[in-house]
């Protein structure tokens, strides 16, 4: 916010300083930002609606075979209340996933939100048992497959946040109409990652023959 302020003070009469939709703390990419409160209602109705679509790198924990998805609904954890939950009293929450690169023990997705609750990919990937690698909060700790190389344990083990990246962000103008899509490469800690786990799948199958 304190950014927002900086860069175009008069956005300081915009509720919440125009943002519309946030991002979990540590993941990274693309969000939308209102510069008028015109703006901002707008995108706030087109995001009710669905209008907006945002797409998400990650990798998972688990060797995943196939896409699919993921329409289980979100809300407080019941004893920890800074989490969230899959829980029959929540929200309707809806993610898409499909399967870009498999690893020996993990899973490069790219994930669709049709909803926006609070840590949505995060929890969903957990409840069916493909935690985020590097989630601190919902269960994401190292597993690295057998003779892993040092680099990987290393950066496995040295990962401090959830793999997630929001890659891609597709919208109508709120004043011209004009649909308008971003992109956002990966940040260098997600290349290393995924350089590292190629390197590793590559290695023990030219071993394996």
């Amino acid at each position: 916010m304190n950014a927002l302020l900086h860069y175009f003070p008069a956005i300081e009469v915009v509720p919440r300083l125009g943002i519309v939709h946030r991002l979990d703390k540590d993941t990274t990419g693309l969000m939308v930002v209102a510069k008028t409160i015109a703006a901002q209602t707008n995108l706030v109705e087109a995001l009710q609606l669905r209008e907006i679509t945002r797409e998400y790198e990650a990798v998972a924990n688990g060797l995943m075979t196939a896409g699919g998805v993921v329409d289980e609904p979100i809300g407080r954890h019941a004893t920890k209340r800074t989490h969230m939950a899959v829980t029959f009293s929540g929200r309707p929450s809806v993610t898409h996933y499909r399967v870009m690169e498999k690893y020996r023990l993990h899973t490069r997705l790219r994930l669709r939100l049709e909803t926006g609750r609070t840590h949505q990919i995060r929890v969903h990937m957990a409840h069916i048992t493909h935690p985020l690698i590097g989630d601190p909060v919902y269960g994401g700790r190292p597993r690295p497959p057998k003779n892993a190389t040092p680099e990987l344990l290393t950066k496995l083990r040295g990962f401090k946040r959830q793999a997630l990246h929001a890659a891609m962000l597709s919208l109508y103008h709120p004043i011209t109409g004009e649909l308008m899509t971003w992109h956002a490469d990966l940040p260098e800690d997600f290349v290393e990652l995924v350089e590292l786990l190629q390197a590793d799948t590559k290695l023990n199958a030219s071993e394996e023959y």
